[in-house]
């Protein structure tokens, strides 16, 4: 054996070794490029054929070749072995115990809007009223003309209504499901309609859709009195305390008369503060006897019968409830915020 070839053995058999005892894909990575890398040590063998006499050339090459044919199986080899080992260790460090006992996860809760909105139902439920729904997306003559708010009617512009192509529109408030539930059916009446309703108006207390709950009372005999009553108990149930109650003369073209309603400020018992800006009072409703042309727009006799309706902001009355300052925090999806509720 000559001496490249002494040389080219010590050096294969030191490499196999390396190659047994390296212990990870990098290494093993190194080793493969400083040996048949570009410039690597076999491939420099290969390299320096041209320099050799003619006689030699063609044995020393397939000696080479064989060698690094042999480095490279043995490299493969490893890899695979490497590979095997980093993947049991992998699966070992993710196995799961399944007789450990569970780590426990929070459970969720209902959003504060949707609490409050249950909360009014159930008070509601417990009056003898039912709960009515309705389309979302509705014709005018339901949203308003059959309301007593005809075309030119200047209260439309107090509405900021989304309107589509066709002319259908983003329900304003949810007063049509009262026109649907009296068109379906015949007196009494004692139904509330919460839901989302819509209007282009966006501040700190106000969003483009919010949540309104409106109720209806029709039949023979009913009088003011009996619309007061009812919210007086009613806004007492709702925040659990003794609140006051007062009635302000105002206009809405579905009822006459109308009356916005106030109630001593929950937040500082009607002492002053900042919600109630400093009057002790914060408005939380509008409400009224129903207006006769309401009625004949659905085929009751108003000679006959009577009622009354009201409508409140349920959002509203959740900021009132938890005394939060700013109705967009209930829509922002804040984990922060919402888990104080759950």
């Amino acid at each position: 054996m000559t001496e490249p070839q002494q040389d080219l053995q010590a050096l294969v058999d030191a490499a196999r070794a390396e190659i047994a005892a390296c212990s990870s894909i990098e290494d093993l990575e190194t080793i493969r490029v400083r040996l048949l890398g570009k410039k690597g040590e076999i491939t420099e063998q290969l390299k320096s054929l041209g320099a050799m006499p003619a006689d030699v050339r063609k044995s020393a090459g397939a000696k080479i070749n064989e060698a690094k044919n042999a480095l490279s199986t043995a490299l493969d080899e490893r890899r695979a072995v490497l590979e095997a080992q980093k993947l049991a260790d992998q699966l070992a460090s993710d196995a799961v115990d399944v007789t450990l006992p569970g780590r426990g996860q929070s459970t969720g809760g209902l959003h504060p809007v949707t609490r409050v909105r249950r909360r009014i139902e159930q008070i509601f439920r417990n009056a003898g009223f039912t709960i009515e729904d309705g389309p979302e997306i509705e014709d005018e003559w339901h949203n308003f003309e059959a309301l007593n708010i005809p075309a030119n009617h200047p209260a439309r512009a107090m509405h900021d209504t989304f309107y589509f192509p066709d002319g259908r529109l983003l329900r304003t408030h949810t007063s049509p499901v009262q026109i649907r539930a009296m068109k379906d059916r015949k007196p009494p009446f004692r139904v509330i309609a919460p839901g989302r309703v819509y209007r282009c108006d966006s501040d700190m207390t106000h969003t483009p859709m919010f949540h309104q709950v409106e109720g209806l009372v029709v039949d023979e005999g009913i009088t003011f009195a009996n619309l007061k009553a009812v919210l007086h108990g009613f806004m007492k149930s709702l925040f659990e305390k003794d609140v006051k109650m007062r009635l302000r003369p105002s206009y809405f073209p579905f009822t006459e008369p109308s009356a916005e309603v106030d109630i001593s400020c929950v937040s500082c018992g009607g002492t002053g503060c900042r919600v109630c800006k400093n009057t002790g009072w914060v408005e939380v409703a509008g409400c009224g006897v129903v207006h006769p042309n309401v009625l004949r727009a659905v085929g009751v006799d108003p000679e006959r019968y009577t009622g009354y309706a009201f409508g409140m902001g349920i959002d509203r009355l959740t900021m009132l409830r938890y005394n939060v300052n700013d109705i967009r925090l209930y829509f922002e999806n804040d984990l922060r915020f919402l888990k104080q509720f759950a």
